[in-house]
C-alpha cells in the first residue's frame, strides 16, 4: 500500500515588522548621534565666533577700539576689519559718541590706513584692510594665515591709553588670538586665521564623495566592459552625467577656491580621470561588441 502523501503546510504570511524593527532602531540611534554630534559642533563653533577679546589698557580715561572681522579675502591675502572708536571717562563726550578733541587711530604695517575722527563729531564706525602673511590659498580647505592688528590713539596729539574688543564675524575662518607683550598705552593681538570646522568638514565630505563616485563609475565599466553587454546607452548617460555634474559639485565649495589646491590634486583631478578613461572604455568595448554580433551582408539569406 502507497503511503498517502503529507498535506502541504498552510503557507503564513512572512511578518516583516519583526525584521525591520532593529533596522529602524539603528536608523533613529545614528540619526540621534549626528544631530547630537552637529548640535554640539555648531554650538562651539558659534561660541567661538560670539567670544570677544579684550587686550590693552584698562584706565578710566582711555579710548575703547572694537575690532570685528567681516571677511576674509584669502586670494588677495587680507581681511576686512571694521573698526569702532569709543572715548570713555574725560576724552569723550555725549556717553562717548564724540571725541573731546581731534582722535586719531594709528595702527600697525599689516593694516592699510589709519583712522581720524573730527572733535565733538558722532564716531561712525570704519572698515580697514589688514594685510595677510603666511599661508596659500592653493592649501585649500587647510591653508592658514597671519596677521598682527596693533591700535594706540592720539588725542589732540597726545597719546592715550587704549583697550581693543578683537571679535569675529567671518563665518568661513576660524580665529585664534595671542597678545605679545605691549606697553600700557598701546593694544596689541596677533591674530591665527584657518577654515571654520563646518568648512573643513564639508570640504572633506566633497572629496569622499568625488571618490565614491568615480569608484561607482569604475566598477560600472568593469561589469560592462567584462560580460561584453555592448552600447548600454542610459549607463552611458549616467557616467557622462556624472562627469560634468562632478564639476559643478566642486564648484559648489564654500570660499571659491582656485583650481589647483588640495581639494582639486587630493580628490577632483583624478576622479574627473578615472570617470572621463572608464567612460571611453565602455564605448569603445561596446562599439567593438556590438560589430562583431551584427550579422554581415554576406550572411543575408537570399529568398
Amino acid at each position: 500500500m502507497a503511503p498517502s502523501a503529507r498535506p502541504p503546510r498552510p503557507s503564513h504570511p512572512r511578518r516583516f515588522g519583526t525584521s525591520i524593527l532593529p533596522i529602524l532602531l539603528l536608523l533613529a540611534v545614528l540619526i540621534l548621534v549626528a544631530v547630537s554630534v552637529g548640535s554640539w559642533l555648531q554650538f562651539t563653533e558659534r561660541q567661538a565666533n560670539d567670544t570677544v577679546h579684550a587686550v590693552g589698557s584698562g584706565a578710566a580715561d582711555r579710548v575703547d577700539v572694537e575690532a570685528t572681522v567681516q571677511s576674509v579675502d584669502a586670494a588677495a591675502r587680507e581681511l576686512v576689519l571694521r573698526i569702532r572708536a569709543t572715548p570713555r571717562g574725560a576724552l569723550g563726550e555725549e556717553a562717548g559718541t564724540a571725541p573731546v578733541a581731534d582722535l586719531s587711530l594709528q595702527t600697525s604695517e599689516a593694516t592699510l590706513s589709519d583712522l581720524t575722527f573730527r572733535a565733538h563729531q558722532r564716531l561712525a564706525p570704519k572698515d580697514v584692510q589688514v594685510a595677510l602673511t603666511g599661508g596659500s590659498i592653493s592649501d585649500y580647505p587647510f591653508d592658514a594665515y597671519e596677521a598682527d592688528i596693533e591700535f594706540w590713539a592720539l588725542l589732540g596729539g597726545d597719546q592715550v591709553p587704549v583697550r581693543m574688543l578683537f571679535s569675529n564675524n567671518a563665518t568661513l575662518f576660524s580665529v585664534s588670538t595671542t597678545t605679545p607683550a605691549a606697553s600700557g598705552r598701546e593694544a596689541v593681538v596677533g591674530l591665527r586665521l584657518s577654515r571654520s570646522g563646518s568648512l573643513l568638514v564639508f570640504a572633506v565630505f566633497m572629496m569622499v564623495v568625488m571618490w565614491a563616485l568615480a569608484a561607482s563609475v569604475l566598477l560600472g565599466a568593469w561589469y560592462l566592459t567584462t560580460r561584453s553587454e555592448g552600447l548600454v546607452w542610459p549607463a552611458l548617460a549616467w557616467m557622462a552625467a556624472t562627469l560634468f555634474a562632478l564639476a559643478a559639485f566642486r564648484n559648489t565649495a564654500p570660499g571659491t577656491p582656485p583650481i589647483g589646491c588640495v581639494l582639486d590634486w587630493f580628490a577632483f583631478l583624478w576622479a574627473e580621470t578615472v570617470i572621463a578613461l572608464c567612460l571611453i572604455t565602455v564605448v569603445t568595448t561596446g562599439v567593438r561588441s556590438a560589430l562583431r554580433a551584427a550579422p554581415h551582408a554576406d550572411d543575408t539569406p537570399v529568398l
